[in-house]
C-alpha cells in the first residue's frame, strides 16, 4: 500500500498543473517517510489537454501516477470522488491544481491531531499566513458561506473550503463512496459525514495565497452551494444519511 495518495481535481489546468506536479514530486522525493506515494489527477472534462499534460510529467521511482478522465465536466466534487475511490494510500492529501497552499504544508497537517483525524487546512484561524489575499467580495462571500455552514451543519469549523485536507485513507474512500454532492459544497458533505461517523475533525492554520483564474464563479456557485447545504441539512433531519461503515483502525504512526 502507498503511504500517501495525492488527489488533484483539475478542470482546464494544462498550464498550471505541470509546475504543481513537479513541485509535489520534488517535495515527496525529499521526504522518504511519505514514500511510496501515488499522484492521482482527475481531469474533469477539460478541453485544453489537461490529462495529456499530467501524463507527460516524468515520475521517479517511489511514485506512481494515475490520470482519470471524465468525458464531461461533472463538478469538483465528482472529480474528488473519482480520485478518492481510485486511491490506495494510507493517507489521502486533497490539494488544488494551483497549489494555493504550498505542498510543504503537508507536514503541518500531518503533525496536527491523531492519525485517525481529518486534518483541515484553514485560512481562517491565522490570517497572517495568507500571503496574497483574495478580492474583498470573495472574502466576504466565503465568510458568509462558512457562517451558514457553522449554523447548519458544522459548528466549530471556520473554513471548509480551503483546498488542502488530509484524510485517513480508509475513511476517505468510505466517505467518497457515500458522497452525493458533485459541486463545490462537496467539502462540507465529506466533513459532515466524517463527524457523524465519529471521526475527529482538526482545523489547522496553513499558508495560502490567492491565485487568479479561480474556477469558482461566486454568484452562480454560491447559490448552488447554499442549495446543497439545505439539501444536506434536510437529509440529516430526515435520517436518510448513510450510516457509518465498519472502518479499520489506522496502521502505523503519524508522519510529521
Amino acid at each position: 500500500m502507498a503511504r500517501l495518495s495525492v488527489v488533484i481535481p483539475a478542470f482546464n489546468e494544462a498550464e498550471r498543473l505541470p509546475p504543481t506536479l513537479q513541485e509535489i514530486i520534488r517535495y515527496l522525493g525529499a521526504m522518504p517517510e511519505w514514500l511510496p506515494a501515488e499522484l492521482i489527477v482527475v481531469d474533469d472534462g477539460s478541453l485544453d489537454g489537461t490529462a495529456e499534460a499530467a501524463a507527460a510529467i516524468e515520475v521517479p521511482g517511489g511514485l506512481a501516477r494515475a490520470v482519470i478522465r471524465h468525458p464531461r465536466n461533472r463538478g469538483k466534487g465528482a472529480a474528488v470522488r473519482s480520485g478518492f475511490l481510485e486511491s490506495h494510500g494510507a493517507q489521502i492529501l486533497l490539494c488544488d491544481a494551483d497549489l494555493a497552499s504550498p505542498i510543504d504544508q503537508l507536514a503541518v497537517l500531518a503533525a496536527s491531531g491523531a492519525r485517525d483525524a481529518v486534518r483541515i487546512g484553514s485560512r481562517a484561524l491565522d490570517r497572517s499566513l495568507i500571503a496574497i489575499r483574495q478580492p474583498s467580495y470573495r472574502d466576504l462571500m466565503g465568510r458568509t458561506f462558512n457562517l451558514a455552514v457553522r449554523a447548519l451543519l458544522l459548528p466549530g469549523i471556520h473554513d471548509t473550503q480551503c483546498g488542502f485536507k488530509l484524510f485517513p485513507g480508509h475513511l476517505g474512500r468510505a466517505l467518497a463512496a457515500a458522497q452525493r454532492i458533485d459541486g463545490f459544497a462537496f467539502d462540507v458533505e465529506l466533513l459532515f459525514l466524517a463527524r457523524r461517523w465519529g471521526a475527529p475533525l482538526v482545523e489547522v492554520p496553513v499558508c495560502w495565497r490567492h491565485i487568479e483564474a479561480s474556477r469558482v464563479r461566486p454568484i452562480k456557485h454560491s447559490a448552488q452551494m447554499l442549495r446543497d447545504l439545505t439539501w444536506l441539512r434536510l437529509r440529516a433531519a430526515a435520517g436518510t444519511l448513510p450510516p457509518a461503515p465498519p472502518l479499520p483502525q489506522p496502521e502505523g504512526r503519524d508522519r510529521g
